[in-house]
């Protein structure tokens, strides 16, 4: 992961507060050909999620996939042993890079996180509209699962400019409520020990945990992967369980 990215994430935005209302049922996934007619709820546009608006103990476990697959394989496992879902963020060149684990990861629920994964806040309205569509076409060519509407900007980088332009395309965006800095590595100081406390720490009714399954660039470390267990063990014992973004948020029909 890039310099620039290790600063971008680290800088957190204050919280969007909203109250919703929610169903108690999560639906399947859904997969197929993009749906010709898709449309967010009003009461979502201009928003950048940073909890899942609930009351109950739950958490969203999300995995960012835009650098390597260097840790999908255990994070998949953990998934299945643990009997837990996840939402797992694709870029289109990740697809595209890794056809075999992105389907593999169509067995849980995924969202759009841009064809290339640049600051969408410097491209012009056209451009960002072609990161969000070629991602888009790229992940149903690859998974069969569309990854509408579910998006995460990257870098966390966005304003109400590209808020709303994700939202007219069919996106919600969901940002984070604690960044486990796992893609730091062990060259930047962060360990197994260290990504448990952060994301347990954390924990509260609605947390949405942000992970990565790529290894650290520099020190090949796949922190996220082999915190997970634990991480999931811990939240347990708090008395929590693991919803996707679906809870809150049909997939595109």
């Amino acid at each position: 992961m890039s310099k620039r990215l290790r600063i971008a994430v680290a800088s957190g935005c204050a919280a969007v507060a909203v109250l919703l209302s929610v169903s108690a049922a999560e639906p399947p996934v859904s997969a197929g050909a993009p749906a010709a007619g898709c449309a967010i709820p009003a009461k979502y546009r201009g928003l950048d999620l940073e909890r899942l608006p609930v009351s109950e103990k739950v958490v969203a476990l999300t995995f960012d996939a835009g650098a390597n697959a260097d840790g999908v394989d255990s994070i998949l496992s953990t998934l299945r042993a643990q009997h837990v879902r996840g939402t797992f963020l694709l870029t289109g060149a990740f697809a595209n890079t890794f056809p075999v684990r992105s389907r593999a990861m169509s067995d849980y629920l995924l969202g759009n996180h841009t064809m290339t994964h640049p600051d969408l806040t410097h491209l012009s309205d056209a451009a960002v509209r072609k990161q969000v569509l070629d991602a888009q076409s790229a992940i149903v060519r690859v998974t069969g699962q569309d990854p509408r509407r579910i998006f995460r900007f990257p870098f966390g980088a966005r304003d109400a400019r590209t808020i709303a332009l994700v939202n007219d395309l069919c996106y919600v965006s969901f940002r984070w409520t604690v960044d486990s800095l796992g893609w730091m590595g062990t060259s930047g100081g962060m360990t197994v020990k260290k990504v448990v406390a952060r994301v347990v720490g954390a924990a509260q009714p609605g947390e949405i945990v942000l992970m990565h399954v790529g290894s650290n660039p520099d020190d090949g470390s796949t922190l996220d992967a082999h915190a997970l267990p634990t991480v999931i063990t811990r939240l347990r014992a708090l008395g929590y369980s693991f919803v996707t973004f679906a809870r809150i948020l049909n997939p595109a029909p």
